[in-house]
């Protein structure tokens, strides 16, 4: 048995969910500014993100539905994740991004994953609060990797973590296998493997013997 941990913003999906949601906010240049920083690794990931989402004190939570209905899978990665899923290989979502966002794309798709660790962007009289809550500000990836491999039952060796950016790091350095999906210049000497389609990365999946070659 394997475990297949997926970074969601930039990996699974092209869409920004903060620059999304600051879109609607007239925020959108100020958060891509703060997340290009933070993926470069120039600031602090948990600095960056409650940055960001005091930018987003006073949006009306209707207008983040609004957002996060935007948030799509890119091209392959629905049909990776069920080809995962049929194959027995537990899935996962690690994203320091939130759950609404997560939960909108793949139900688009009607496709499901056995784990998703994210954060939260709490509402108070009917407007996000500009506060950020959830397991991935402080914590890190490699941490959540390690609880989900304990969880399930298996060996960090026997895990696989895809991602992009700097807060991907530390699950990428724990992982057997780290597939770097077109990552930032200071993530990817930290890679295995580059790609930068999810029909690449099923193709090393399938080398690495993740997959079984009889995939659909």
């Amino acid at each position: 048995m394997t475990v297949v941990a997926f970074d969601f913003d930039g990996t699974l999906s092209d869409s920004e969910m903060t620059v999304l949601l600051g879109d609607r906010r007239g925020v959108a240049d100020e958060m891509a500014e703060i997340t290009e920083r933070s993926m470069n690794d120039e600031i602090d990931y948990a600095e960056s993100l409650r940055k960001r989402a005091a930018l987003l004190e006073g949006l009306p939570e209707d207008d983040a539905t609004a957002a996060f209905d935007e948030v799509e899978l890119r091209e392959g990665a629905a049909d990776l994740i069920a080809e995962l899923n049929d194959a027995g290989i537990t899935t996962a979502i690690l994203t320091g991004g939130f759950e609404r966002g997560v939960a909108a794309a793949l139900e688009r798709e009607d496709v499901s994953v056995d784990h998703i660790v994210s954060n939260r962007l709490p509402v108070r009289g009917g407007e996000l609060t500009g506060a950020v809550e959830g397991p991935l500000i402080e914590g890190t990836k490699d941490d959540a990797l390690e609880d989900l491999a304990d969880e399930v039952g298996v060996d960090l060796a026997d895990t696989v973590a895809v991602g992009d950016g700097a807060n991907d790091l530390p699950m990428l350095e724990v992982a057997g296998l780290s597939i770097g999906f077109e990552p930032k210049p200071a993530v990817e000497p930290h890679c295995e493997v580059v790609v930068t389609s999810m029909a690449e990365a099923r193709e090393v999946l399938l080398e690495e013997g993740v997959l079984p070659e009889s995939g659909r």
